[in-house]
């Protein structure tokens, strides 16, 4: 298999440079990042982290953007209007970025937890986002974490449904949803039509607690849901979530994974 489709992320360097990040994940044998959205590697504040930076360090190492994971619309959840707007123009800001870099999906964060209370709070504020987002040929995502309200497939889909864009969906993360005890199968046949991009991990349960572990092994199908996905109509990206250092070092274990996809 061929690694057109494939990004990596970033976070597996997230205490590193840009410099030193791309050059591991480009020595790696990946060409395109999701990035990980907190500083060194990314900030709305330009004076913190600027774009130029990053296009600098894209340049140096062959590598491009293809997902910033910044969390915006990360106060939309409050009955707050000053921390709401800052929180509009903040985002607005940050779609714009996307824009240079060349990104096709941002992340968002809806809500704090699982409440569907937040739902009717939250979308008015991402909707003002999509105009912007499908001008830049951005998708806002929300990432299906056990706890929160994407984690709950319904619960986002009426958030996606609320919104009502095309340019505001989920990334459906199995592994994430298995660690929530959930079927994740079933969840994609709930989310699929909102689906805009894939993360990738491998875990499994071991004696009442979860385990990361290596493609390959564990209790996802991660060949078989590639294979499944796309069969379904599914045409996004697919980002390598490397979060196994207590296991195998990232300059060896994603070299493992890449070989690992190729092989498929």
């Amino acid at each position: 298999m061929t690694l057109d489709r494939f990004t990596v992320c970033s976070i597996c360097y997230r205490s590193q440079t840009l410099d030193d990040a791309f050059a591991a994940l480009a020595a790696a044998g990946f060409r395109r990042i999701d990035l990980f959205g907190v500083a060194p590697h990314f900030s709305a504040d330009q004076a913190e982290v600027p774009v130029e930076a990053i296009e600098a360090a894209c340049a140096r190492h062959g590598v491009r953007i293809a997902n910033l994971g910044t969390y915006v619309g990360r106060t939309f959840h409050l009955d707050d209007a000053a921390s709401v707007r800052e929180e509009i123009d903040r985002s607005l800001a940050i779609i714009a970025l996307a824009k240079r870099l060349g990104a096709r999906t941002v992340r968002t964060l809806p809500g704090e937890d699982a409440d569907p209370a937040q739902i009717a709070r939250m979308a008015p504020h991402f909707a003002e986002l999509t105009p912007a987002a499908e001008e830049a040929g951005v998708h806002l995502v929300m990432e299906n974490h056990h706890g929160r309200l994407a984690g709950v497939p319904d619960l986002a889909v009426r958030l996606c449904e609320a919104v009502g864009s095309a340019h505001f969906g989920i990334i459906y993360e199995p592994c994430n949803l298995l660690m929530g005890r959930r079927d994740y199968w079933a969840d994609w046949r709930v989310m699929r039509d909102w689906v805009r991009h894939v993360h990738l991990k491998a875990g499994h349960w071991v004696d009442g607690k979860f385990e990361r572990c290596h493609y390959g092994s564990g209790e996802v199908d991660i060949a078989g849901l590639i294979t499944g996905v796309d069969a379904d109509g599914y045409r996004g990206d697919y980002a390598v979530e490397y979060e196994m250092d207590h296991v195998e070092p990232p300059e060896t274990g994603l070299v493992r994974w890449r070989q690992w996809l190729e092989a498929l």
